[in-house]
């Protein structure tokens, strides 16, 4: 079955008659979940189970941001205090116990979503931090050290695949040399491309993820006109051949404020750049609609990647 080339997402704890027809007809790539779509642990189940119905998919991509402490879409089913930081911190201390312990974080945490029916987890967070990193990602990371981010984002992806479970690490080329939240601005990085590519770009190259999210920034002195999402020269020279990743590259969600056109323009600037696919993530019916009709369907590589990614939710 042919795909189409967008992550969609539903408003509610229940699917609408709409979003039933959307998904059963339109075949979108997958589906992010919210802490809006999550009641109780039977609900989400059932409403996973109906997803994939529409779908008649049993391994339609299921995507939730669920990295632990303060992002936690599933606080309401799922409780796990820990952040990436904590596990960064205790590595300075000991690095083969904190391996160990971390092992065992997310052997728990994927069991759990693979209960109730996840099978893409958007973690880790391989931006590295600053001391003027904005807060939007802050203890979201693993550390200041970029070594350290590269260790941790590799033991998250190989326990992650050993369970099942497929990773988005994010948010390449780096997102922690801004002081701007791009969920509100577009943030700016004026640091030249060696200066990124010593730390920023160190924890992104050759990983074994399937699955990577853009940054909505500009990288002035790489790009002056475009943020990454948009940007072809980003993706072609520094996230495809510098940073060297192969899989597929989803742009982080096209309706935050970091994106200055319509929805559809947004989408298809993604495209156009080298994106693979678009993530969409405020709900509405009629921009999913819109949306969906506006983007092709997947191309040949996006096709033979997401085949890999089923090979491993087998």
């Amino acid at each position: 079955m042919k795909k189409k080339a967008i992550i969609v997402s539903i408003k509610g704890t229940n699917l609408s008659n709409k979003e039933k027809t959307l998904l059963s007809n339109e075949n979108p790539w997958g589906l992010i979940l919210f802490k809006r779509n999550i009641k109780s642990f039977n609900q989400i189940i059932n409403l996973i189970k109906k997803i994939r119905k529409c779908t008649q998919d049993k391994k339609f991509p299921i995507l939730i941001d669920e990295e632990g402490a303060k992002v936690s879409r599933m606080e309401s089913v799922i409780q796990h205090d820990f952040d990436a930081t904590f596990f960064g911190n205790l590595f300075l201390t000991d690095q083969k116990i904190t391996i160990e312990l971390y092992k065992t974080y997310l052997n728990s945490l994927c069991k759990k979503l693979k209960k109730i029916g996840v099978n893409v987890n958007t973690i880790p967070v391989l931006d590295v931090l600053r001391s003027n990193t904005n807060k939007i990602i802050g203890n979201r990371s693993f550390s200041k050290r970029k070594e350290i981010v590269k260790k941790l984002g590799e033991v998250t992806i190989n326990s992650c695949h050993k369970n099942k479970i497929i990773n988005v690490i994010k948010h390449i080329p780096g997102h922690g040399g801004t002081t701007q939240d791009s969920h509100l601005i577009m943030p700016k990085i004026n640091l030249s491309e060696s200066a990124l590519n010593k730390i920023d770009f160190y924890p992104f190259k050759f990983t074994s993820a399937k699955l990577a999210m853009t940054a909505h920034i500009l990288y002035s002195k790489i790009d002056k006109k475009n943020v990454a999402t948009f940007s072809k020269k980003i993706i072609n020279k520094i996230i495809r051949k510098k940073i060297g990743f192969k899989g597929i590259l989803m742009s982080d969600d096209i309706s935050m404020k970091a994106l200055k056109y319509d929805l559809v323009t947004n989408a298809k600037k993604s495209l156009d750049a080298g994106c693979n696919l678009v993530l969409y993530c405020a709900g509405n019916i009629k921009d999913n609609l819109k949306l969906i009709k506006s983007v092709p369907y997947i191309d040949n590589f996006t096709s033979k990647k997401t085949s890999e990614i089923y090979k491993i939710l087998r």
